[in-house]
């Protein structure tokens, strides 16, 4: 049995998807295996895959499965019921890690044995530059058990990524893993409902590099989903949760305000994200998180479009300097 099993979910990342097996490959601690679920690529992302695991000489590590598209979340839960590790971690085919990730994993876990689930600090790359991400705890913390909710609260940067987690395979299993149906936030929605009934150990050091250049056809975050696929519509199996834990109440309400904003703003989903936003407790918020919702909603609309354009200008400006 492998200390780790690496799940990488597949859809349409020719482009990269060698970088990141390639930095699996070079992982310092080598008791793991690598399933790689191709959900119904249309390029030539598997293609890549067999190549690597047929030219590489770690190939005999790596293994590909295939299924239709079902989506990511069905991806990762099929590697889960493939994997034969003790221990899961996941890594996103356009990311890659530090070759001590695994390493550094290892020992977390051996530190923190009572922990439900694991993380570590990480980079955000965008631009072709790369800072660490801000993640919520102070610069002296090292490592630890963190109090997620109020980590995340404090900066709203997610202290767990689908490329920065570990998690004991029965721990993923009995929480019955990710939500299909989800396409924004399922791995949030997983994470939550782990470190609402487990202790979080963290490691403040960054050991993955999350990409964030792809556009937006190939992200779920920078375009609106339908309320039924988002997760922030469907966290009702928390609301006795959240009416008594003053820190799931804190970041909730804190992501809503931020997150729902383009939903409030928009034609097709404003009833809706006026619904939800009804759940926040606006007065423990700060005046900036509440000022759009205050303005005219015409108002607000038109400051919304011009900075849309002024940051699609910046963008364009950026990659032109490349």
């Amino acid at each position: 049995m492998p200390r780790f099993s690496v799940i990488l979910p597949l859809y349409n990342k020719e482009d990269y998807v060698v970088r990141t097996l390639e930095s699996v490959a070079r992982q310092t601690f080598r008791d793991f295996e690598a399933i790689v679920v191709d959900d119904g690529s249309t390029d030539q992302s598997a293609r890549r895959v067999e190549q690597f695991i047929a030219e590489h000489p770690d190939g005999s590590n790596f293994r590909l499965v295939r299924q239709d598209d079902r989506g990511v979340s069905v991806a990762r839960n099929c590697g889960v019921d493939l994997a034969t590790g003790e221990y899961v971690v996941f890594l996103d085919c356009d990311d890659w890690w530090e070759e001590t990730f695994l390493e550094e994993m290892e020992g977390l876990i051996r530190r923190y044995p009572q922990a439900g689930i694991y993380g570590t600090g990480y980079y955000l790359v965008k631009h072709g530059q790369r800072r660490k991400a801000p993640v919520g705890v102070d610069d002296t913390f090292t490592d630890g058990i963190i109090d997620y909710c109020a980590v995340y609260a404090r900066t709203l940067c997610m202290p767990l990524t689908s490329d920065t987690v570990a998690l004991r395979r029965e721990v993923f299993l009995a929480s019955g893993g990710f939500r299909d149906g989800i396409a924004l936030g399922e791995d949030f929605d997983l994470w939550l409902r782990i470190a609402l009934s487990h202790p979080v150990a963290f490691l403040n050091k960054p050991l993955a590099n999350y990409f964030q250049d792809l556009g937006t056809g190939q992200r779920a975050i920078g375009r609106l989903h339908p309320p039924r696929e988002h997760m922030l519509w469907n966290l009702g199996y928390l609301a006795d949760e959240e009416r008594h834990n003053a820190d799931l109440k804190e970041l909730l309400d804190k992501l809503r305000a931020y997150n729902l904003l383009p939903y409030y703003l928009s034609y097709q989903y404003h009833d809706e994200a006026v619904a939800e936003l009804e759940k926040v407790d606006w007065l423990r918020l700060p005046a900036t998180k509440r000022r759009p919702y205050t303005m005219p909603l015409a108002v607000a609309r038109l400051i919304y479009r011009i900075r849309a354009l002024g940051a699609r200008i910046k963008k364009k400006l950026k990659r032109a300097n490349l």
